[in-house]
């Protein structure tokens, strides 16, 4: 297992928000935390830290007022800490290599490979021929509907009709290096992870695979070595004292570096 910092940049700030919440039409969100400190500050802080493998995500709809100052955000990120974060929001087979010239290890997409509620296999395709596997990383983020965890997309506005199961984790594989899967349902609540979707992912496991989600405590990340077999990475957001959570950020650090 490793830990996985996060930075997420919304209206121009890095914030801590409480997933599903955010809405384009008014630029609003519900905040857990708003940061003094830019997303550079982050960056080089886990660079300190040789923390690789996080991510920064624009959180902002392109054409918000709010684009532009979110966006140079990210890229400062980047250029902070060269090939130590993968970047997403809004990444498209046309604008990734932006982001992975000002120093992204990887992009992160969702919305791009889904049209209309299912695949695209045109887009993935055209992200494959531009951007390369090893320099991808899908976001499977999703939410309960009916039992089962169907993907979402659009900020996690917008339910697919895709449900995540262990064949469309397979298919997907074939394209992209690595797996961000945030539990929208806990996201940003500090509220406990979604077992059932871990030990799904645990049971899976044969490309890397990062877990987002209402962990609160050293006992949820434990229950995820176990349910994940300490394979399955993790980021921890509003529960961190980085992000004015309580959980120690370098406890945490060392706790996920621990075997079981």
């Amino acid at each position: 297992m490793e830990f996985r910092p996060c930075i997420d940049v919304h209206n121009g700030k890095v914030k801590q928000l409480v997933g599903g919440s955010v809405a384009d039409i008014s630029d609003s969100a519900q905040e857990n935390f708003v940061s003094e400190k830019d997303a550079a500050w982050y960056a080089r802080l886990f660079e300190e830290k040789n923390l690789k493998n996080g991510h920064v995500i624009l959180l902002n709809k392109k054409g918000s007022p709010y684009y532009e100052s979110s966006r140079e955000q990210v890229l400062s990120a980047l250029r902070a800490f060269p090939g130590g974060l993968q970047a997403g929001g809004g990444i498209t087979a046309e604008n990734a290599h932006e982001y992975l010239d000002a120093g992204a290890s990887h992009v992160i997409v969702t919305s791009y490979v889904f049209r209309d509620g299912t695949i695209s296999y045109e887009n993935l395709n055209r992200l494959l021929e531009n951007v390369g596997k090893k320099k991808l990383v899908l976001d499977l983020s999703c939410r309960k509907k009916d039992g089962s965890y169907y993907i979402v997309t659009d900020r996690w506005q917008k339910y697919t009709k895709v449900i995540l199961n262990e064949d469309v984790l397979d298919m997907f594989a074939s394209f992209c290096d690595e797996f961000l899967i945030h539990a929208v349902d806990v996201e940003g609540k500090v509220c406990g992870i979604e077992k059932d979707l871990v030990a799904l992912l645990g049971r899976w496991n044969r490309i890397p695979i990062t877990y987002a989600g209402g962990i609160r405590s050293l006992e949820d990340i434990r229950s995820i070595k176990e349910l994940g077999r300490n394979k399955i990475h993790i980021t921890v957001g509003s529960a961190l004292n980085l992000y004015g959570g309580s959980l120690d950020f370098d406890r945490v650090q060392a706790y996920a570096e621990e075997e079981l």
